[in-house]
């Protein structure tokens, strides 16, 4: 190791100084930073802290005040309700106010109406139900009685202005009077006869024995037995006579054995004694269901078994039997009267009420 001059220590002694000087300055401001760092550092700390409680404290806040707006949102709905009730039953009371205000205008209207109003009025309304129901009963006696009974009315009152309104009710009664209406109850009692009569009718396939001719009424003796006459003649006649009896006899039997019918369906002929049970039933039925359509006022539905009633009766029922022809007579009968008529409305009797009632 050189040692250094002793010329050159002095010349090296301040630059040491210099630098121990700057040395110690750069540590007094790394202190000052560190200490100005934990300031810093600490305040920042308290702000977050007082952040943090602000945070909480608002949080709080905000907690309460949502259960609150709740809670007021709860009772702001319940009033909502009550009030949609009062609502509800306030327009309850509107319409039953409005109800009752019509009513009292109609009766105001109707006591402000005149007589001959009145009376106009009554006419036409029960006209147009006693329309109502004929076209529900499909007889034409409503629509008959309440013209007859307006006409009495109208006579009654004796209004000159009123007298077209007479004549047109007098001319829709007689054109109402003109339709025959089926009268249903009769033919009920018909076709029930026709019911009744079906078990007594002869069967095509069912041979009946023919009834035996009724005896001829023997002669009354006379008050003295006649002389027999023995001659010749008197034999001849009297063997004539015996002859011709018993060939009467002996014919009645051979016809009472062979029987010739005309038959129009073969099927009916090969009808068994166990079905022929079932075509009576099914006749009955047709016959029935006629009667109840005809009370219904189906009278299409009964046209239809009336006529299929008719072919049962020429299919398989002997034609030559009396109550064959009976039964077919009354079917047929009411098969004739049973149609649907149309009942004339009254239009010149509205037509003269509706003139009547404007004035003109």
């Amino acid at each position: 190791m050189s040692e250094l001059p002793i010329d050159a220590l002095p010349s090296a002694a301040p630059g040491l100084a210099v630098s121990k000087r700057w040395f110690w300055i750069g540590v007094a401001a790394l202190l000052l930073l560190t200490v100005a760092g934990l300031v810093v550092a600490w305040q920042a700390q308290q702000r977050v802290g007082g952040l943090q409680q602000e945070l909480v404290r608002r949080q709080q806040e905000s907690q309460s005040k949502a259960s609150e707006a709740l809670m007021m949102a709860k009772q702001a709905q319940d009033g909502m309700r009550e009030a949609a009730a009062k609502v509800a039953l306030l327009e309850a009371r509107l319409a039953e106010v409005a109800i009752q205000r019509s009513q009292l205008e109609d009766l105001i209207q109707s006591l402000s109406r005149s007589r001959d109003e009145n009376l106009l009025v009554d006419i036409d309304s029960g006209i147009r139900v006693a329309m109502q129901q004929t076209a529900i009963t499909g007889s034409a006696e409503p629509l008959v009685a309440v013209l007859r009974q307006s006409d009495e009315r109208l006579a009654r009152y004796n209004q000159p202005r009123l007298e077209g309104v007479r004549r047109a009710i007098a001319r829709d009664l007689d054109r109402v009077k003109s339709v025959g209406v089926a009268d249903l109850p009769s033919l009920s009692i018909k076709l029930d006869e026709a019911v009744r009569l079906v078990d007594e009718l002869p069967l095509l396939s069912v041979a009946e024995p023919r009834k035996a001719p009724a005896p001829a009424a023997a002669p009354k003796p006379a008050q003295r037995s006649a002389p027999v006459d023995v001659s010749p003649t008197g034999w001849l006649k009297l063997w004539n006579d015996m002859w011709a009896t018993v060939s009467e006899r002996v014919w009645s039997e051979v016809k009472s054995l062979v029987r010739v019918t005309r038959i129009d369906h073969p099927e009916a002929m090969l009808l068994a004694p166990e079905q022929a049970f079932f075509v009576r039933e099914n006749l009955k039925l047709r016959l029935l269901n006629a009667r109840l359509a005809l009370l219904s006022r189906q009278f299409d539905t009964a046209q239809g078994d009336l006529q299929l009633a008719q072919s049962t009766f020429e299919r398989y029922f002997d034609r030559s039997s009396r109550r064959l022809t009976l039964a077919a007579e009354l079917v047929k009968q009411v098969s004739a009267q049973a149609r649907q008529l149309a009942i004339p409305r009254p239009d010149d009797t509205l037509a003269a009420l509706a003139a009547a009632s404007a004035g003109r």
